[in-house]
Protein backbone atom coordinates (compact mmCIF):
# COMPACT_ATOMS: atom_id res chain seq x y z
CA UNK A 1 0.00 0.00 0.00
CA UNK A 2 2.84 2.04 1.10
CA UNK A 3 4.57 1.83 -2.38
CA UNK A 4 1.29 2.42 -4.37
CA UNK A 5 1.28 5.99 -2.64
CA UNK A 6 4.48 6.39 -3.21
CA UNK A 7 4.16 5.90 -7.22
CA UNK A 8 1.00 7.99 -7.49
CA UNK A 9 2.85 10.74 -5.37
CA UNK A 10 5.65 10.99 -8.24
CA UNK A 11 3.02 10.36 -11.06
CA UNK A 12 1.71 13.69 -9.67
CA UNK A 13 4.93 14.67 -9.26
CA UNK A 14 6.77 14.22 -12.07
CA UNK A 15 5.05 16.66 -14.80
CA UNK A 16 6.12 19.59 -12.20
CA UNK A 17 9.85 18.20 -12.34
CA UNK A 18 9.65 18.38 -16.23
CA UNK A 19 8.28 21.89 -16.04
CA UNK A 20 11.06 22.88 -13.74
CA UNK A 21 13.79 21.92 -15.54
CA UNK A 22 12.83 23.29 -18.65
CA UNK A 23 12.10 26.54 -16.84
CA UNK A 24 15.34 26.28 -15.32
CA UNK A 25 17.50 25.17 -18.12
CA UNK A 26 15.13 28.50 -20.24
CA UNK A 27 16.64 30.44 -17.48
CA UNK A 28 20.40 30.08 -17.89
CA UNK A 29 20.08 30.36 -21.79
CA UNK A 30 18.48 33.63 -21.81
CA UNK A 31 19.84 35.41 -18.64
CA UNK A 32 23.31 34.26 -20.70
CA UNK A 33 21.74 35.95 -23.98
CA UNK A 34 20.47 39.13 -22.19
CA UNK A 35 23.91 39.62 -20.44
CA UNK A 36 25.56 39.53 -23.86
CA UNK A 37 23.52 41.95 -25.29
CA UNK A 38 24.73 44.02 -22.07
CA UNK A 39 20.68 44.03 -20.38
CA UNK A 40 18.12 42.87 -18.29
CA UNK A 41 16.19 39.84 -18.81
CA UNK A 42 13.09 41.18 -18.51
CA UNK A 43 13.92 44.06 -20.74
CA UNK A 44 15.68 41.50 -23.18
CA UNK A 45 12.20 39.06 -23.21
CA UNK A 46 10.61 42.00 -23.45
CA UNK A 47 12.32 43.31 -26.82
CA UNK A 48 10.98 39.87 -28.70
CA UNK A 49 7.43 40.89 -28.19
CA UNK A 50 7.48 44.06 -29.12
CA UNK A 51 8.22 43.58 -33.35
CA UNK A 52 5.45 41.37 -33.93
CA UNK A 53 2.53 42.04 -35.79
CA UNK A 54 -0.37 40.83 -33.68
CA UNK A 55 -3.02 41.38 -35.39
CA UNK A 56 -2.00 39.08 -38.00
CA UNK A 57 -1.06 36.65 -35.68
CA UNK A 58 -4.39 36.41 -34.54
CA UNK A 59 -5.25 36.25 -38.23
CA UNK A 60 -3.16 33.09 -38.47
CA UNK A 61 -3.67 31.62 -34.95
CA UNK A 62 -7.58 31.93 -35.01
CA UNK A 63 -8.73 30.33 -37.84
CA UNK A 64 -5.85 27.33 -37.38
CA UNK A 65 -7.21 26.85 -33.66
CA UNK A 66 -10.68 26.79 -34.98
CA UNK A 67 -9.65 23.99 -37.98
CA UNK A 68 -7.79 22.14 -35.18
CA UNK A 69 -10.72 21.68 -32.84
CA UNK A 70 -13.01 20.49 -36.05
CA UNK A 71 -10.68 18.01 -37.27
CA UNK A 72 -10.06 16.93 -33.52
CA UNK A 73 -13.73 16.46 -33.21
CA UNK A 74 -14.20 14.52 -36.25
CA UNK A 75 -11.37 12.12 -35.38
CA UNK A 76 -13.59 11.65 -31.95
CA UNK A 77 -16.71 11.28 -33.76
CA UNK A 78 -15.53 8.51 -35.93
CA UNK A 79 -13.79 6.39 -33.53
CA UNK A 80 -16.44 6.49 -30.86
CA UNK A 81 -19.03 5.83 -34.36
CA UNK A 82 -16.78 3.02 -35.01
CA UNK A 83 -16.58 1.41 -31.39
CA UNK A 84 -19.35 2.60 -29.36
CA UNK A 85 -22.24 4.46 -30.59
CA UNK A 86 -22.94 4.08 -34.52
CA UNK A 87 -26.22 6.22 -34.09
CA UNK A 88 -23.76 9.85 -32.85
CA UNK A 89 -24.05 12.97 -35.20
CA UNK A 90 -20.62 15.11 -35.59
CA UNK A 91 -22.84 17.99 -33.98
CA UNK A 92 -23.52 15.89 -30.91
CA UNK A 93 -19.84 15.11 -30.07
CA UNK A 94 -18.90 18.77 -30.64
CA UNK A 95 -20.38 19.66 -26.69
CA UNK A 96 -18.26 17.23 -24.99
CA UNK A 97 -15.17 17.65 -27.57
CA UNK A 98 -14.80 21.38 -26.48
CA UNK A 99 -15.51 21.22 -22.99
CA UNK A 100 -13.31 18.97 -22.47
CA UNK A 101 -10.21 21.15 -23.67
CA UNK A 102 -11.12 23.15 -20.40
CA UNK A 103 -9.92 20.22 -18.47
CA UNK A 104 -7.18 19.70 -20.26
CA UNK A 105 -5.77 23.19 -19.03
CA UNK A 106 -5.04 20.71 -15.60
CA UNK A 107 -4.48 17.70 -17.05
CA UNK A 108 -5.39 16.03 -20.59
CA UNK A 109 -6.58 12.53 -19.35
CA UNK A 110 -8.88 13.74 -16.69
CA UNK A 111 -10.38 15.37 -20.30
CA UNK A 112 -10.75 11.93 -21.86
CA UNK A 113 -12.20 11.05 -18.55
CA UNK A 114 -15.28 13.61 -18.69
CA UNK A 115 -15.63 12.38 -22.29
CA UNK A 116 -16.71 8.65 -20.95
CA UNK A 117 -18.59 9.90 -18.25
CA UNK A 118 -20.50 12.31 -20.91
CA UNK A 119 -21.52 9.41 -23.38
CA UNK A 120 -22.28 7.22 -20.65
CA UNK A 121 -24.45 9.68 -18.73
CA UNK A 122 -26.52 10.45 -22.09
CA UNK A 123 -26.35 7.38 -23.96
CA UNK A 124 -25.27 4.75 -21.32
CA UNK A 125 -22.11 3.21 -22.96
CA UNK A 126 -19.91 1.93 -20.12
CA UNK A 127 -17.47 4.26 -19.13
CA UNK A 128 -14.31 1.26 -19.56
CA UNK A 129 -15.37 1.51 -23.35
CA UNK A 130 -15.24 5.36 -24.28
CA UNK A 131 -11.87 5.35 -22.34
CA UNK A 132 -10.74 2.50 -24.57
CA UNK A 133 -11.83 4.82 -27.44
CA UNK A 134 -9.90 7.28 -25.99
CA UNK A 135 -6.56 5.59 -25.41
CA UNK A 136 -6.99 3.95 -29.35
CA UNK A 137 -7.25 8.10 -30.30
CA UNK A 138 -4.03 8.68 -28.37
CA UNK A 139 -2.40 5.63 -29.52
CA UNK A 140 -2.98 6.90 -33.40
CA UNK A 141 -1.90 10.65 -32.28
CA UNK A 142 1.73 9.47 -31.21
CA UNK A 143 1.56 7.54 -34.52
CA UNK A 144 0.52 10.44 -36.74
CA UNK A 145 3.46 12.39 -35.17
CA UNK A 146 5.80 9.97 -35.36
CA UNK A 147 4.77 9.50 -39.13
CA UNK A 148 4.73 13.13 -40.13
CA UNK A 149 8.46 13.40 -38.00
CA UNK A 150 9.65 11.10 -39.90
CA UNK A 151 8.77 12.28 -43.47
CA UNK A 152 10.51 15.59 -42.41
CA UNK A 153 13.75 14.41 -41.53
CA UNK A 154 13.90 12.03 -44.44
CA UNK A 155 13.16 15.42 -46.47
CA UNK A 156 15.31 17.68 -45.04
CA UNK A 157 17.87 15.63 -43.89
CA UNK A 158 20.76 17.71 -44.63
CA UNK A 159 19.75 20.59 -43.02
CA UNK A 160 18.09 19.46 -39.28
CA UNK A 161 19.83 19.47 -36.63
CA UNK A 162 22.17 16.14 -36.38
CA UNK A 163 19.71 14.78 -33.13
CA UNK A 164 16.76 14.36 -34.95
CA UNK A 165 18.39 11.93 -37.44
CA UNK A 166 17.21 9.51 -34.44
CA UNK A 167 13.89 9.87 -35.36
CA UNK A 168 13.75 7.63 -38.20
CA UNK A 169 15.14 4.81 -36.25
CA UNK A 170 12.87 5.45 -33.79
CA UNK A 171 10.13 5.36 -36.38
CA UNK A 172 11.03 1.88 -37.25
CA UNK A 173 10.75 0.38 -34.25
CA UNK A 174 7.27 2.10 -33.02
CA UNK A 175 6.54 0.23 -36.27
CA UNK A 176 7.43 -3.07 -34.91
CA UNK A 177 5.46 -2.26 -32.27
CA UNK A 178 2.38 -1.57 -33.41
CA UNK A 179 2.39 -4.64 -35.51
CA UNK A 180 2.52 -6.84 -32.56
CA UNK A 181 -0.01 -4.60 -30.89
CA UNK A 182 -2.16 -4.85 -33.73
CA UNK A 183 -1.47 -8.89 -34.12
CA UNK A 184 -1.96 -9.36 -30.18
CA UNK A 185 -5.02 -7.64 -30.26
CA UNK A 186 -6.72 -9.25 -33.13
CA UNK A 187 -6.05 -12.68 -31.31
CA UNK A 188 -3.53 -14.16 -34.17
CA UNK A 189 -0.67 -14.42 -31.52
CA UNK A 190 0.12 -14.24 -28.19
CA UNK A 191 -2.12 -16.35 -24.94
CA UNK A 192 -2.71 -13.73 -22.83
CA UNK A 193 -6.69 -13.35 -22.92
CA UNK A 194 -6.98 -11.86 -19.49
CA UNK A 195 -4.85 -8.85 -20.45
CA UNK A 196 -6.17 -8.55 -23.82
CA UNK A 197 -10.10 -8.69 -22.82
CA UNK A 198 -10.16 -6.41 -20.44
CA UNK A 199 -12.63 -3.54 -20.94
CA UNK A 200 -10.05 -0.61 -21.72
CA UNK A 201 -8.30 -2.71 -25.18
CA UNK A 202 -11.65 -3.07 -26.31
CA UNK A 203 -11.30 -0.51 -29.16
CA UNK A 204 -7.76 -2.28 -30.46
CA UNK A 205 -9.61 -5.45 -30.16
CA UNK A 206 -12.05 -4.84 -32.74
CA UNK A 207 -10.16 -2.43 -34.82
CA UNK A 208 -8.69 -3.56 -38.17
CA UNK A 209 -5.76 -1.78 -40.35
CA UNK A 210 -7.93 0.58 -41.90
CA UNK A 211 -9.21 2.26 -38.87
CA UNK A 212 -5.81 2.86 -38.03
CA UNK A 213 -4.89 4.41 -41.05
CA UNK A 214 -8.35 6.49 -41.35
CA UNK A 215 -7.61 8.39 -37.68
CA UNK A 216 -4.06 9.20 -39.48
CA UNK A 217 -5.77 10.08 -42.80
CA UNK A 218 -8.23 12.43 -40.87
CA UNK A 219 -5.81 14.05 -38.53
CA UNK A 220 -2.96 14.92 -41.70
CA UNK A 221 -4.97 18.05 -42.41
CA UNK A 222 -4.56 19.77 -39.21
CA UNK A 223 -0.88 18.87 -39.09
CA UNK A 224 -0.18 20.26 -42.83
CA UNK A 225 -2.21 23.50 -42.09
CA UNK A 226 0.46 23.39 -38.61
CA UNK A 227 3.01 23.58 -40.69
CA UNK A 228 2.21 26.09 -42.68
CA UNK A 229 0.44 28.44 -39.90
CA UNK A 230 3.74 28.12 -37.48
CA UNK A 231 5.93 29.06 -40.49
CA UNK A 232 4.43 31.89 -41.39
CA UNK A 233 3.92 32.89 -37.59
CA UNK A 234 7.57 32.23 -37.13
CA UNK A 235 8.75 34.80 -39.39
CA UNK A 236 6.17 37.33 -37.37
CA UNK A 237 8.70 36.73 -34.61
CA UNK A 238 11.90 37.23 -36.57
CA UNK A 239 12.66 33.66 -37.77
CA UNK A 240 13.66 32.26 -40.81
CA UNK A 241 12.23 28.86 -42.02
CA UNK A 242 11.13 27.22 -45.60
CA UNK A 243 7.60 25.08 -44.95
CA UNK A 244 9.96 21.94 -45.96
CA UNK A 245 12.62 22.47 -42.46
CA UNK A 246 9.17 23.06 -40.65
CA UNK A 247 7.75 20.16 -41.63
CA UNK A 248 10.28 18.69 -40.06
CA UNK A 249 10.12 20.44 -37.12
CA UNK A 250 6.83 20.65 -36.04
CA UNK A 251 5.18 17.02 -35.28
CA UNK A 252 8.51 16.74 -33.02
CA UNK A 253 7.69 20.06 -31.29
CA UNK A 254 3.95 19.01 -30.84
CA UNK A 255 5.28 15.49 -29.59
CA UNK A 256 7.04 17.39 -27.03
CA UNK A 257 3.92 19.45 -26.17
CA UNK A 258 2.06 16.17 -25.84
CA UNK A 259 4.47 15.07 -22.82
CA UNK A 260 3.52 15.95 -19.26
CA UNK A 261 4.44 19.27 -17.86
CA UNK A 262 2.44 22.57 -17.02
CA UNK A 263 2.46 25.54 -20.10
CA UNK A 264 3.55 23.06 -22.49
CA UNK A 265 7.45 23.83 -21.28
CA UNK A 266 9.12 20.78 -23.48
CA UNK A 267 7.22 22.25 -26.59
CA UNK A 268 9.10 26.07 -25.42
CA UNK A 269 12.02 24.22 -24.83
CA UNK A 270 12.37 22.22 -28.26
CA UNK A 271 11.99 25.82 -30.17
CA UNK A 272 15.08 27.08 -28.22
CA UNK A 273 16.90 23.96 -28.96
CA UNK A 274 15.93 24.20 -32.16
CA UNK A 275 16.80 27.85 -33.15
CA UNK A 276 20.01 28.30 -30.31
CA UNK A 277 20.97 31.27 -31.84
CA UNK A 278 17.59 33.21 -30.80
CA UNK A 279 16.50 32.47 -27.72
CA UNK A 280 14.44 35.45 -26.39
CA UNK A 281 12.41 35.13 -29.67
CA UNK A 282 12.24 31.21 -29.65
CA UNK A 283 10.64 31.63 -26.29
CA UNK A 284 8.46 34.39 -26.74
CA UNK A 285 7.25 31.97 -29.73
CA UNK A 286 6.93 29.21 -27.70
CA UNK A 287 5.08 30.43 -24.95
CA UNK A 288 2.56 32.55 -26.87
CA UNK A 289 2.53 29.83 -29.72
CA UNK A 290 1.52 26.94 -27.62
CA UNK A 291 -0.40 28.65 -24.86
CA UNK A 292 -2.58 30.50 -26.42
CA UNK A 293 -3.89 27.34 -28.40
CA UNK A 294 -4.93 25.87 -25.33
CA UNK A 295 -6.32 28.64 -23.92
CA UNK A 296 -8.11 29.28 -27.47
CA UNK A 297 -9.59 25.80 -27.24
CA UNK A 298 -10.52 26.13 -23.60
CA UNK A 299 -12.74 29.11 -24.70
CA UNK A 300 -14.39 27.30 -27.30
CA UNK A 301 -15.04 24.68 -24.48
CA UNK A 302 -16.85 27.67 -22.40
CA UNK A 303 -18.92 28.43 -25.59
CA UNK A 304 -20.53 24.96 -25.31
CA UNK A 305 -19.96 24.43 -21.57
CA UNK A 306 -23.88 24.68 -20.83
CA UNK A 307 -25.34 22.34 -23.27
CA UNK A 308 -22.54 20.04 -22.32
CA UNK A 309 -23.73 20.22 -18.71
CA UNK A 310 -27.14 20.39 -19.13
CA UNK A 311 -26.62 16.79 -21.28
CA UNK A 312 -24.26 15.67 -19.20
CA UNK A 313 -26.87 15.92 -15.99
CA UNK A 314 -29.86 15.89 -17.51
CA UNK A 315 -32.17 12.78 -15.80
CA UNK A 316 -34.07 12.43 -19.25
CA UNK A 317 -31.03 12.48 -21.47
CA UNK A 318 -29.67 8.75 -21.00
CA UNK A 319 -30.70 7.20 -24.66
CA UNK A 320 -31.06 3.56 -22.70
CA UNK A 321 -28.91 0.23 -22.12
CA UNK A 322 -26.59 -0.46 -24.85
CA UNK A 323 -28.29 -3.53 -25.82
CA UNK A 324 -31.86 -1.23 -26.77
CA UNK A 325 -29.10 0.76 -29.35
CA UNK A 326 -27.63 -2.20 -30.43
CA UNK A 327 -23.94 -1.51 -28.85
CA UNK A 328 -23.33 -5.27 -28.41
CA UNK A 329 -24.56 -5.82 -32.27
CA UNK A 330 -21.96 -4.20 -33.55
CA UNK A 331 -20.56 -5.92 -36.30
CA UNK A 332 -17.30 -5.76 -35.43
CA UNK A 333 -18.53 -7.02 -32.11
CA UNK A 334 -19.81 -10.25 -33.82
CA UNK A 335 -16.31 -10.43 -35.80
CA UNK A 336 -14.27 -10.77 -32.73
CA UNK A 337 -16.54 -13.16 -31.55
CA UNK A 338 -16.19 -15.82 -34.52
CA UNK A 339 -12.28 -15.01 -34.35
Amino acid sequence: MTGEKKSQAWQKLLPFLITAACFAYLYVRLDRAAAAEGSGLISYLARSFENVSWSRWLALMIPYCLFFFLIDSLVAWRVIKWFNVRTISYAGILPIRASAYILSLVNEQVSKGAIALYLNRRDGVPGWEVGSSMLFIMFCEYYSLILWATFGVLLQWRSLPQSFHVIPAIALAAGVFFVLVHLYFSGKIGSGRALRDRPIFRSFRLARAWHYGAVLALRAPAVLLGVVVYTLVLRLFGGSVSFGEMLGYVPVVFFGASLPGPMHSVAILFWVLLFPDRPGQMTAFGFVQHNFFMLFNAGIGLLFLRRATRELFSQTSGAGPPTERGEREHPDDTRQQRT
